[in-house]
């Protein structure tokens, strides 16, 4: 179920990123530890009393219209309607109300998404009167605060979760392989629905996918159900936030957030970036089942070498996938696109893989048998048993006498094993170690 999403909204200096700064609290550099994930100061989680939401603060971005301060209001204002269920509304309360104000309000009006808008730099308490000017805008939510010092911003946010839409379970079964197609601008995405769409031509349905109207697509090929999630919002041509490489990745966690199966989709033609790291890290982290798609595979000019230098390529710029899967594709010629499907079928499956305790035991004795588990100033790591506590990813844990022994190398080479006997391919595999208490 994706996260609603808030987007802090305004014209330039009202103090955008000191409110996302105070709102996310130490949640970003919680996010950036994760593997894969390179930091971004645009977008965050955020959570308030036990509500999560995905917060976007508009004043980071670079664009290049930034030269007209108007254009840049409007660009602003354009996005946070396009992916926003709430709008935070920041104004200066020291300069008053100010035209481009009145501008910004006129564009958000017609969105008919929920405002609240936020007096910010009313620092003291007699600067609180100048709050009353703003409900001239013609919204009833007006908060006073103050970003830098946090007053205030409690009664915003209670206001703000109040206005989060009703979260609605898809109603998908469990036969469903719920896919996404997630990357940086222009690699394609939108080409490769399509020519997905057009190979299969068994459209089911246009599905309502969450309460912010994205649209899924359903479809069904060799007996196998699938949806393609968010496709219309893949599928808007000239939409501004495609042009924007940093909404993109909005975009792209809340397709990873419902998906079973993510494909990163990489430009064959212009090579691997830093953003399709960004990208695939965080599917990563979601634990979704995984594969990489290099579209543009027909623009490319190759000899018989080409593809297997290009995967090695692959293999060293994103060293925390390996296991992930490599298909070669032309949207443009249609050329493998229909081993798209079978590829998520496959990974999904292995997705979903349960092993039993008895043969993981067995498996995991012969592992410590051929490699001794490591020691630390003359103790050594023993593991008792493990077992299979959860599926979508793989989730394993081993019980040990003393987890603080547990060296990261020696987990890795667990995996390996995981891996080799079991296979396991297009999924990440998680382990967790715990002390098993003595009992005499």
């Amino acid at each position: 179920m994706a996260l609603p999403v808030v987007a802090i909204v305004g014209r330039a200096n009202v103090g955008k990123s000191t409110l996302f700064n105070r709102l996310i609290g130490d949640r970003l550099s919680i996010v950036e530890n994760e593997p894969g994930v390179t930091r971004d100061r645009i977008y965050s989680k955020a959570d308030w009393n036990g509500k999560e939401f995905h917060l976007i603060d508009t004043g980071g971005i670079e664009w290049n219209e930034a030269d007209e301060i108007t254009n840049l209001i409007r660009v602003q204002a354009e996005l946070a309607i396009d992916e926003a269920d709430v709008i935070v509304f920041l104004v200066d309360g020291r300069d008053g109300l100010l035209a481009a104000d009145r501008d910004v309000a006129e564009i958000l009006r017609k969105s008919k998404k929920p405002i609240v808008i936020g007096v910010n730099k009313l620092d003291h308490p007699n600067h609180m009167a100048a709050v009353y000017e703003f409900y001239e805008l013609g919204f009833e939510a007006v908060f006073a605060l103050s970003a830098e010092h946090g007053t205030g911003t409690g009664d915003l946010l209670d206001e703000v979760v109040e206005l989060f839409p009703v979260q609605v379970e898809e109603e998908y079964g469990e036969d469903v392989i719920r896919v996404a197609l997630i990357g940086r601008p222009n690699v394609g995405k939108s080409s490769l629905v399509n020519a997905l769409l057009g190979e299969n031509r068994v459209m089911v349905s246009e599905v309502a996918g969450t309460t912010r109207d994205a649209i899924d697509t359903a479809l069904e090929v060799d007996g196998q159900k699938y949806v393609l999630i968010d496709t219309a919002g893949m599928r808007r041509r000239g939409r501004v936030y495609e042009n924007v490489e940093k909404y993109s990745v909005m975009r792209a966690l809340q397709a990873i957030e419902r998906a079973d199966v993510a494909f990163v989709v990489i430009d064959g033609e212009r090579g691997i970036a830093e953003q399709d790291k960004r990208v695939a890290g965080y599917a990563l982290t979601a634990g979704c089942a995984i594969g990489l798609v290099v579209n543009k595979w027909d623009a490319v000019v190759k000899d018989d070498k080409t593809a297997h230098r290009f995967e090695a390529t692959l293999r060293d710029e994103f060293p925390f996938m390996r296991w992930a899967p490599v298909l070669f594709v032309s949207a443009m010629t249609k050329q493998r696109v229909q081993k798209i499907l079978p590829l998520a079928k496959e990974i999904s499956e292995a997705h979903a893989m349960r092993i039993s305790t008895g043969t993981l035991n067995g498996l995991i004795q012969d592992v410590v048998a051929s490699v001794a588990p490591p020691s630390d100033k003359g103790r050594k790591l023993r593991i008792y048993y493990s077992t299979q506590v959860g599926v979508k990813p793989p989730t394993f844990a081993f019980f040990v006498n003393d987890k603080e022994l547990m060296h990261f190398s020696y987990e890795r080479h667990l995996e390996n094993q995981l891996r080799k006997a079991f296979g396991f391919e297009g999924t990440p595999i998680r382990i967790v170690t715990r002390t098993k208490s003595s009992t005499k």
